[in-house]
């Protein structure tokens, strides 16, 4: 697998955390694998061959060439069929929501496709540049110029979503929402609806999901082999809620991730 990442430039830094490409050779013994929740929204384009999205053990469905991934709060398998070539657009919880109208809670654990928020004609225009770009750069620059064109007024993130999705990636996902508030539970509501609206999922949603990132990074980079200690620095109550988290994201257990060649992808992209 060949996983490289990119910066934006600062125009856009403040909304888009970085852009990623993916280039897989096909293999038919390669496996199934299971992505991951992240609590980040993407748009993606594939140039090589399709990649199928599991519904079932055996029924499935095909990606969109060009889409949008909302939020996930559910893990899930894909398959390529061939070679990946994949170019992607990895968007802060908050960021996606200044391109577009469309609610996002719309989007969660769906793929939808570009022209269905963005009308047929310009997107079909995009695609087409993209796939005629001869490298990496020149797809930046062109969703760039896409995206500074299409950005709206960054104010129409309100400030109480903003504030709470900050706190929770500065605190890797663990405070609660009353904390975060400043025990001022008459705003549970308003965030409630504004996050439907501009983000897809519940702040305790997302900051189940941010927690969940942080233990995998420990894990995944070996800072810790303990789950104990894992689940203590990521603030779990014990290491049976880690483990209980673990397995509603990812279905398994956190020893039986390693290793695990269903897991492959996600590995790379947690690393």
């Amino acid at each position: 697998m060949n996983y490289q990442t990119y910066q934006p430039r600062p125009e856009l830094e403040a909304l888009i955390n970085f852009y990623w490409t993916l280039e897989v050779p096909f293999d038919a013994k390669n496996q199934k694998q299971k992505i991951i929740p992240d609590g980040f929204i993407e748009m993606t384009f594939n140039f090589g061959n399709p990649i199928k999205r599991y519904i079932s053990d055996s029924e499935f469905v095909l990606h969109p060439r060009a889409m949008v991934m909302g939020q996930r709060t559910k893990s899930y398998y894909i398959e390529p069929v061939g070679d990946v070539d994949t170019f992607a657009i990895c968007f802060y919880p908050y960021g996606f929501a200044n391109f577009v109208n469309t609610p996002l809670k719309s989007l969660v654990d769906k793929e939808t496709p570009l022209e269905s928020l963005f009308g047929q004609k310009p997107a079909k225009e995009l695609e087409e540049k993209m796939v005629q770009a001869t490298n990496t750069q020149q797809r930046i620059a062109i969703i760039e110029a896409f995206l500074l064109k299409k950005l709206s007024n960054p104010s129409t993130i309100d400030q109480i979503v903003r504030t709470t999705i900050d706190v929770l990636l500065a605190s890797k996902g663990s405070p609660s929402i009353g904390r975060i508030l400043k025990d001022d539970l008459s705003k549970r509501r308003q965030l409630e609806r504004k996050f439907a609206k501009q983000i897809g999922i519940s702040p305790k949603q997302l900051g189940k999901v941010i927690r969940l990132q942080s233990a995998l990074n420990m894990l995944l980079n070996k800072e810790e082999d303990n789950l104990t200690t894992i689940a203590y620095a990521n603030e779990y109550f014990d290491q049976a809620h880690f483990i209980k988290d673990f397995k509603e994201f990812t279905g398994i257990n956190p020893s039986a991730f390693l290793g695990n060649e269903n897991m492959a992808l996600s590995t790379l992209f947690y690393k």
